[in-house]
């Protein structure tokens, strides 16, 4: 039983680690706590785990992480999470020098009087440079952000929504008469490049249509704005939308597509 229950906490310490950095560190501190606390109640150790996590991830971590150089991405009116789990997942950490490029990106709309709403999804966690953010490859130096395509509804008009929960794994797929990366990367063996389709937690919003103009006018914010290093979009999309900028680039088959979401990273120095 004791091996069991060993095994047990491994398993749910790994879990919380890889989602969330802190939950691991956490869970020990939970597991202790209800140890030492004698009165009984239902789900003693998931409320004070609970209790535990939401006090060091929005009151304690963004204090400490500022001493390494990490901190929250600043929102704006026009500047948001795609959906709330980023933030309390703790996936919404970048560098100071990143929070400036998208406060210059959200000022940049703004003086176009685009209507478009920045939908960040994955950034970095808040500590150890080189700590993966899983599923990611390249989400460990507070460099790098994922952001949602934009979308418009039945009457052509852009909304602040996304077609899953994640924000990630609805594909803006190609037509007959554009590239298909995805099929080549495939046929090169390459199994792992649309695996996004299963991080979707929820497919929401059917009747919303990819924009095109938005999702242009979005991409041209980036680019225009100083700091960009590069930005992966899958190929079909970049030449839809006519975009010929050598930021823009393709990220690999050994990766994922990047016709559900954009990446953008900024210069190291």
């Amino acid at each position: 039983m004791k091996i069991r229950k060993l095994i047990k906490h491994i398993i749910i310490f790994f879990l919380l680690t890889v989602l969330t950095q802190i939950g691991g560190v956490v869970y020990l501190f939970s597991v202790y706590f209800s140890r030492k606390i004698l009165r009984q109640f239902y789900l003693k150790r998931t409320l004070i785990f609970v209790v535990l996590y939401l006090f060091m991830s929005f009151l304690i971590v963004p204090r400490i992480a500022k001493y390494v150089g990490r901190e929250r991405i600043s929102e704006a009116t026009n500047l948001k999470a795609a959906n709330f789990l980023t933030v309390l997942l703790n996936r919404n950490y970048v560098t100071k020098k990143m929070n400036v490029y998208l406060s210059n990106v959200s000022n940049r709309l703004n003086q176009r009087n685009d209507r478009i709403t920045i939908l960040y999804l994955d950034a970095c966690f808040p500590f150890i440079k080189g700590f993966p953010l899983l599923p990611h490859l390249s989400h460990n130096d507070g460099n790098k952000v994922d952001f949602s395509l934009v979308y418009q509804n039945e009457n052509g008009e852009i909304v602040e929504k996304n077609k899953s929960i994640s924000g990630y794994g609805v594909f803006e797929n190609p037509t007959e008469e554009e590239f298909n990366q995805t099929e080549v990367c495939k046929k090169k063996g390459y199994f792992q490049y649309d695996y996004p389709k299963y991080l979707t937690i929820w497919r929401i919003n059917s009747g919303l249509k990819f924009s095109e103009k938005g999702t242009k006018s979005l991409l041209l914010a980036f680019l225009e704005t100083p700091g960009l290093e590069k930005l992966f979009i899958e190929p079909h999309l970049k030449n839809r939308m006519k975009l010929t900028s050598e930021k823009i680039r393709f990220h690999g088959c050994g990766a994922v597509r990047h016709d559900d979401h954009i990446h953008i990273q900024i210069k190291n120095n």
